[in-house]
């Protein structure tokens, strides 16, 4: 019934899409396995693409060659940059998204993907063969039928589905997700074998009938008045004032809770299956539940909720900040205290739910697991949160997947070189025992990981693997080629004072008394390339030779030179301990002069190299010393 295939990705989720999607450009035979093909890339959650770091790893996906970015495009409704007030190396694109049009548009693009076959099935096990030099394999999967279907790597990317327990109030039920049944098998499995598995929970809040609501109360929440969008390609988003059919944003609505919201929530409290301990997993600290706001941050006389809709043609209204696991009831009482939902109608309450996951520890860097060869992991059976961090992880396991296969290095992106290098050495390295989700702050080269330049820092990489196309590539080139162009301009050519002056008055900054360079004058707080072109006809001209995105680059690159000169620098040095590789097989336990909690972790951790081992908790630079003197460094 089925071949051997080359790879095969369990789970349709985002990880899951991207996975399959990677393998296939590559040129693997691909088996995507899901429980339900009409639910592939589903948006259990808000229907939103990117956000404040978020947004910096769909644009790592896009440069790369994956397909978030541009899927994210196509079924946006509304896009905004966020953190604009703030340097480049913040601002963080976000799209409000068609849920229906996300989830259509993905298994389109999976289905005009050459290799990627697809199968309805649930699956209950692994294949595994058993080696005593090599020790164990994977050789394919067990679906809920009994059907064995063979392959020589295999990606799983569960989701919240493995033994999947929702919760509403004091009622509980198996399931994956709201109306889908929970995965059985696996994680038992994986423990036989000697996996070390835990729990974590995450929840949603109740979807709205838009139509019972009166946004005369709210605050409007319009989308940038000159949307852009993640992908690096031409004509990708509706939004775009350049595109042929261009479509109106969608607003999104800004609300508050109240004392009478918090007064009717805490009633529920009893029943609360947080509160009475029959939620055994940890839940994501930075998206905190209602019940556990109000607890938490007790003094707050109100909180802040999104009202944003699920799509174009549909009136379902997502609640931001409200998720919630109380009794249906008090959900509902409590939602008509709020401003705007005196008359609300529910299509259904908020839940919460518990799953297993893996602690990512047991992996290595490209994801492979270190019990089981070929065997990957990817999304939240490693513990992250949000369809962004589960995206990039399935892109990067479909990637090594298909690279192991044919005998090729590891693709491995290093802290300094992309957000998504970030987060898998956070998991990799130091592990999480609750809900892990990006933020800039992880990032210590964030000035370095813009999501301007994604795709000069990572497309050239991909293609060079053979996953980014040709004129993709190009384009990249193009764009460096006429970045470097507009900076040689504003570094040779002067300007006089009576050409910039009155904007430079306007802005109150002070004007020039002589001639000066462009590159000078730019320089300056508040000044951008916009004011160059409204004023200065001869730079006007000049500018109009070339693309937005190209002069949009030269002008964070001229502005913020000095730090990025020095965040470089510091990159360079640390890049100097990645390149110490540390053997697999190293013994620490014989090391004498390390720690006793360095011999532990690194034990555990088996680190890739000096660099990978410096971040480990409990390693300390004494340590670090030690290993470089055992290396003869």
């Amino acid at each position: 019934m089925f071949p051997k295939y080359d790879v095969i990705v369990v789970g349709a989720g985002h990880a899951g899409c991207e996975a399959a999607a990677a393998a296939a450009n590559l040129g693997s035979k691909v088996l995507l396995v899901t429980m339900n093909m009409q639910t592939i890339a589903q948006m259990s959650c808000n229907p939103a693409m990117g956000g404040i770091a978020k947004g910096q790893i769909v644009r790592e996906i896009d440069a790369l060659g994956g397909y978030s970015g541009i899927v994210s495009d196509k079924s946006a409704i509304q896009f905004r940059m966020l953190n604009r007030s703030k340097g480049p190396a913040m601002w963080s694109p976000r799209t409000q998204n068609d849920r229906e049009l996300f989830s259509a548009e993905w298994r389109k693009r999976l289905e005009q993907t050459p290799n990627v076959d697809f199968f309805q099935e649930m699956v209950k096990g692994l294949l595994i063969e058993k080696d005593e030099a090599d020790g164990m394999r994977v050789a394919g999967v067990v679906t809920g039928m009994g059907i064995e279907i063979q392959a020589r790597s295999v990606v799983l990317t569960n989701g919240t589905f493995l033994n999947g327990l929702i919760h509403i109030g004091d009622k509980q039920f198996g399931g994956g997700r709201t109306g889908e049944k929970a995965a059985h098998g696996i994680t038992e499995q994986l423990v036989s074998l000697g996996f070390e598995s835990g729990r974590m929970k995450t929840g949603t809040p109740p979807r709205i009938d838009g139509r019972s609501l009166d946004y005369t109360k709210m605050e409007i929440q319009n989308g940038d008045t000159e949307p852009c969008k993640f992908s690096f390609l031409d004509n990708t988003s509706p939004l775009e004032k350049t595109s042929t059919s261009q479509r109106k944003q969608h607003n999104c609505w800004i609300t508050y809770t109240n004392e009478a919201v918090h007064e009717v929530l805490k009633t529920g409290f009893e029943k609360s299956p947080m509160f009475t301990g029959r939620i055994k997993g940890l839940g994501p600290r930075y998206c905190p539940s209602i019940e556990d706001k109000i607890t938490r941050f007790a003094e707050r006389e109100r909180h802040q909720l999104f009202v944003e809709p699920e799509g174009w043609e549909t009136v379902e209204m997502y609640l931001n900040g409200f998720s919630t696991s109380l009794p249906e009831d008090v959900q509902y009482e409590a939602l008509t205290k709020i401003a705007g939902f005196e008359k609300v109608k529910l299509f259904r309450p908020g839940y919460a739910i518990e799953y297993d996951y893996f602690p990512p520890q047991q992996l290595h860097l490209t994801l492979e697991t270190k019990l089981v060869q070929h065997l990957y992991f990817a999304g939240q059976i490693n513990g992250t949160t949000g369809y962004e961090e589960a995206a990039c992880q399935g892109l990067m396991a479909g990637i090594n997947a298909h690279l192991k296969l044919n005998d090729r290095a590891p693709f491995i992106l290093q802290r300094s070189e992309a957000y998504i290098g970030v987060l898998i050495d956070d998991l990799v390295t130091k592990g999480t025992e609750e809900p892990y989700r990006m933020f800039t702050s992880r990032a210590e080269y964030r000035i370095l990981l813009r999501q301007d330049n994604a795709d000069m820092r990572l497309t050239p990489k991909s293609f060079e693997l053979g996953l980014a196309s040709e004129d993709r590539y190009k384009k990249v080139q193009e764009k460096v080629k006429q970045c470097h162009e507009v900076m040689r301009y504003f570094k040779t050519e002067s300007i006089e004072p009576f050409e910039i002056n009155p904007v430079l008055e306007a802005i109150g900054s002070s004007p020039l008394t002589q001639k000066v360079k462009l590159f000078s004058v730019l320089s300056r707080p508040n000044l951008t390339m916009i004011d160059f072109s409204l004023y200065c006809n001869r730079v006007k001209e000049f500018l109009q030779l070339y693309r937005w995105d190209s002069i949009e680059q030269a002008e964070i690159l001229m502005k913020y030179e000095g730090y990025i000169s020095k965040e470089s620098e510091l990159a360079d040095k640390m890049q100097r301990l990645e390149d110490l590789v540390l053997h697999e097989d190293f013994n620490y336990m014989e090391l004498g002069s390390l720690s006793s909690e360095a011999r532990e972790k690194l034990s555990k951790v088996k680190p890739r190299t000096i660099g990978q081992a410096s971040r480990i908790s409990g390693v300390s630079p004494a340590d670090i010393s030690i290993l470089m003197v055992y290396l003869g460094r």
